[in-house]
């Protein structure tokens, strides 16, 4: 009787380094979803423009850490101990950012020259909205 013939090989699979590097390339990331740069500019007491460039998620302050914007501090990294990532924005944006918590509020009652606008960077996430946005930094914060 016949030998029976050897089953083909099966083609190679791509590496797991291959795919990411395919993903990366389509801008395909772990939820499948494409994160688009977003430009922000931040302008300073003095008047000077900081552009920055933001991703979806990320917070206004992680924003200025990853630009390097030193006139933002972030004291207390984001845990809503401190009032030094101060921001403000201008009614029409201000009116977009969903609401402010008892915790953000009682934060900005600290803060140097609060306005009506003012929120904390650290509580804002960067949205599609944001794209193109202006966003004033007070003199000082505290």
């Amino acid at each position: 009787s016949p030998s029976p013939s050897p089953s083909p090989s099966p083609s190679p699979s791509p590496s797991l380094s291959a795919l990411k590097t395919t993903c990366f390339r389509r801008g395909i990331s772990g939820g499948g979803a494409i994160r688009s740069e977003i430009s922000i500019t931040f302008i300073t007491a003095d008047g000077r423009e900081l552009a920055a460039s933001a991703k979806e998620g990320d917070t206004l302050l992680d924003v200025t850490i990853k630009n390097e914007i030193d006139e933002v501090e972030g004291a207390c990294e984001g845990t809503l101990a401190c009032s030094t990532c101060h921001m403000i924005f201008d009614s029409d944006l201000f009116g977009k950012l969903g609401d402010i918590d008892e915790e953000e509020e009682d934060m900005l009652d600290l803060a140097v020259g609060v306005t009506d606008t003012s929120r904390l960077g650290c509580q804002i996430k960067v949205t599609k909205e944001l794209d193109g946005a202006r966003i004033r930094l007070p003199e000082e914060v505290a």
